[in-house]
């Protein structure tokens, strides 16, 4: 392509391409001299870098294989970038990428704060910004793909609470981990499961991928792979050690999961697991058993997490050793419980708040 304009630039410009930069196309052609419309046509035209005719849902699929491929996320996240951004085409339609622009998005975000799901009338506030989110890195993708699109920093996230903390006392710990019967193979599983959950601190999709290999039952000690690709130590109780020790001792099978399921149907597939556990199942297990010990509150995996972390700052463990031992990437994650753990702040209270006489 040659500099047609009269200008300085009387020369071939990346002949090898045929490619001219935009804003030096439209420089060279004097877009002000030029009909509006014009202009702008022949800047899309010409400047072969932009395809301003991609489809949403074709850009998408590309978006979720970068993903996979460039930035080597988890199936999971992956997952769940592919549902947060279907959920545009089941409002918008498969639009051009060109069209997502700011009042599209105010539509959107108006639908699905008015989305309800199996458990709610409507989305929760985090759960509209994983959407967003979503959306975010989308057009992030774009603008390296050099893909017309709405720049990211236009979206922005909605404010949110921040949800209180719920964590298990002393008591009702012991009245959950007496639940289980342990005279059966089921129950010495789901014993070992909360034993290990509170011991650990473990996410729940981090437990369930765990195989026998992985844990070292003498050291009582082992590396999980959580969020972001990111390994971390683990260590567990003598009590936990021993629960999972039982538990695996009963067990006649030779598979890899550590824990597995007992019903349903129980073909081996290719991977050689013997049905293992689903998070699903696990969250399951924990409800029931706190409802059977008579705890009102909602308990899932991930209050046990709480109250692994509640555990250790209760009982003087700095934030930074917290922080580690959850995986947070973020020290203001792991800040939420401060305001209900912080023995310091409660001896300075009893200390130098004054008394009545």
């Amino acid at each position: 392509m040659w500099c047609q304009a009269s200008c300085d630039h009387n020369q071939p410009i990346a002949p090898e391409l045929n490619v001219v930069p935009r804003s030096r196309f439209l420089s060279c052609l004097g877009a002000n001299k030029l009909p509006g419309r014009l202009a702008e046509k022949l800047s899309k035209t010409h400047y072969g870098a932009y395809n301003v005719t991609m489809q949403f849902a074709k850009a998408k699929t590309d978006f979720l294989e970068y993903l996979e491929i460039e930035q080597n996320r988890s199936q999971k996240t992956i997952q769940n970038y592919d549902h947060y951004l279907t959920r545009l085409i089941d409002f918008a339609g498969d639009i051009k990428v060109s069209d997502i622009d700011q009042e599209l998005i105010r539509k959107w975000r108006l639908w699905l704060n008015r989305l309800g799901t199996n458990t709610s009338d409507e989305l929760g506030k985090t759960t509209q910004n994983y959407h967003l989110i979503a959306l975010r890195g989308f057009l992030k993708f774009c603008a390296k793909r050099n893909i017309i699109a709405l720049t990211a920093d236009k979206v922005e996230l909605a404010r949110t609470r921040r949800s209180q903390v719920t964590f298990l006392s002393e008591d009702e710990l012991a009245r959950l981990f007496a639940e289980p019967d342990t005279n059966t193979l089921a129950g010495l599983r789901d014993r070992a499961i909360l034993e290990l959950l509170f011991s650990s601190g473990l996410r729940v999709s981090e437990l369930v991928g765990l195989d026998r290999d992985h844990i070292n039952l003498k050291r009582r000690e082992f590396m999980v792979r959580g969020k972001g690709q990111k390994d971390r130590p683990i260590f567990i109780s003598p009590e936990a050690a021993s629960w999972i020790e039982q538990y695996l001792a009963k067990r006649d099978d030779t598979t890899r999961p550590l824990f597995i399921r007992y019903s349903g149907n129980k073909q081996i597939d290719r991977s050689g697991n013997f049905h293992r556990l689903t998070a699903r199942s696990v969250q399951r297990l924990v409800a029931r058993y706190a409802l059977l010990a008579g705890i009102t509150k909602h308990v899932s995996p991930h209050t046990l997490r709480h109250s692994f972390a509640t555990d250790l700052l209760m009982n003087g463990a700095d934030l930074r050793s917290v922080q580690a031992l959850l995986g947070h990437s973020n020290i203001a994650t792991t800040q939420i419980y401060t305001h209900v753990t912080d023995p310091h702040l409660r001896a300075v209270h009893e200390k130098f708040h004054r008394h009545s006489e």
